[in-house]
C-alpha cells in the first residue's frame, strides 16, 4: 500500500496544454474517483501516474518516491483497462500469472496466489477456459485478478465498466469496491460515469478542461459544488440554473441560482417563479417534470412517482427553500 501525491502536475503535446497544474494527495488505501467528460484529461493524468505519459512539468510520487522518471514496471502498480487486455490463446491462469511468469517468481508462489485471486473473484470453475469463452463480467474478473496476484501498491483502473451492460456495471461496482476494501489498496479510478464515481468514491476530483475543478467526498461535492460545470455534471437529472433576474434576486449581471430537481416543488401558484411544463418522465419510483420558464430556460423537478402530474401545457409555479440555492458568479463559481 502507498501514498499517491500529484504536485502542479503539467502535460503538453506539443503546443497544446491539455492539463494546467493539478494538485492531489491521495492516502494510502483510499479509493480517489476521477470523474469528467471526455477531452477534460482524466485518463491522461492516470496514464502519467502509470508512466504510460511523460509528466511536462511537475512531480509524481508514489510511497513518498519521486518517480518520474521510473519505468511502468518499476513503480509497483497494477493497470486495469477498459478492454481488459487479456491473452487471447491463454486460458484463464496463464492470464492472471503470465506477469508473475515474467517476474521469475517461482512455480509454486504464482499457483498460490492465482489460486487466492481466483477464490476472491470467483473465478475458479474457469481457470482452463479461454477469454473467449467468458462473458464480459467474467473477463473484466480476469484482468482485476492478473493486478491482484502482483500485489501491488497502487490499483489504477481506467474506465474499467464501459464495456458492459448496465446491470452487470451496477454488480461489478460492488464487487470493485469491496475488494478495494477487502485488500486495503490504494486505488485511483476514472470514469465519465458519475454514477460511478458517486458510489465508489472515498474523495472524487472533477475534471474540467485539464484542470480539478473540485476535491472531495460524493456527497459534498453534490451538496456544495464549487463550480457552475461541478453542479451540472455531478447529478442525475443536473442542477437546475436560473437566472436571477427571474426571481427577483438583486446581483451582477450574470449570475446565476442553482437549485437541485428535489429540492423544487410544483405549486399551482407561485411569486417566485413560473412556468410552463413542456413534459412528465414517469419513471416509477419518481417523476421528473421538465418546465419551460419565461425565459425559455429548462427546469427539472424531481418528484414522488405517486405524487399528482400536472399535465403538459398547464401552468405552475416552481418554489423552494432558500437554505438549498446556491448562487454562481458570472465565471461560474460558487459565491
Amino acid at each position: 500500500m502507498a501514498t499517491v501525491t500529484l504536485e502542479n502536475i503539467c502535460k503538453s503535446f506539443g503546443k497544446t496544454d491539455v492539463i494546467h497544474g493539478v494538485d492531489i494527495d491521495i492516502a494510502d488505501g483510499e479509493f480517489i474517483v476521477i470523474v469528467g467528460p471526455s477531452g477534460c484529461g482524466k485518463s491522461t493524468l492516470l496514464r502519467m501516474i502509470a508512466g504510460l505519459e511523460t509528466v511536462t512539468s511537475g512531480e509524481v510520487r508514489i510511497g513518498g518516491r519521486r518517480v518520474n522518471d521510473v519505468e511502468p514496471m518499476d513503480r509497483d502498480i497494477a493497470m486495469v483497462f477498459q478492454n481488459y487486455a487479456l491473452y487471447p490463446h491463454m486460458n484463464v491462469f496463464d492470464n492472471m500469472a503470465y506477469g508473475l511468469k515474467i517476474a521469475g517468481k517461482p512455480r509454486a508462489e504464482i499457483a498460490e496466489r492465482v489460486a487466492g485471486a481466483a477464490r476472491l473473484l470467483q473465478l475458479e470453475p474457469y481457470l482452463d477456459r479461454k477469454p473467449r469463452e467468458l462473458s464480459g463480467g467474467q473477463r473484466q474478473r480476469v484482468a482485476m485478478g492478473r493486478a491482484i496476484v502482483r500485489k501491488p501498491a497502487v490499483f489504477l483502473f481506467d474506465e474499467p465498466l464501459s464495456n458492459l451492460d448496465a446491470k452487470l456495471r451496477v454488480q461489478m461496482r460492488l464487487e470493485i469496491r469491496q475488494l478495494q476494501r477487502d485488500l486495503g489498496v490504494t486505488a485511483v479510478y476514472v470514469t465519465h460515469d458519475q454514477v460511478e464515481a458517486m458510489t465508489l468514491a472515498d474523495r472524487m476530483v472533477v475534471m474540467h478542461a485539464g484542470r480539478a475543478d473540485q476535491i472531495g467526498p460524493p456527497l459534498e461535492v453534490y451538496e456544495n459544488p464549487a463550480t457552475t460545470f461541478v453542479a451540472g455534471f455531478i447529478g442525475s437529472p443536473p442542477m437546475n440554473f436560473v437566472p436571477v433576474g427571474l426571481v427577483g434576486l438583486g446581483a451582477p449581471e450574470g449570475t446565476v441560482l442553482g437549485i437541485r430537481p428535489e429540492h423544487v416543488e410544483l405549486v399551482s401558484g407561485s411569486d417566485r417563479l413560473h412556468g410552463t411544463v413542456v413534459y412528465a418522465e414517469a419513471l416509477g419510483a419518481e417523476t421528473l417534470v421538465h418546465v419551460r420558464l419565461a425565459d425559455g430556460t429548462l427546469a427539472t423537478v424531481r418528484q414522488d412517482g405517486t405524487a399528482p402530474t400536472p399535465p403538459e401545457g398547464s401552468d405552475v409555479g416552481l418554489i423552494w427553500a432558500e437554505a438549498h440555492q446556491k448562487l454562481f458568479g458570472a465565471d461560474g463559481t460558487r459565491l
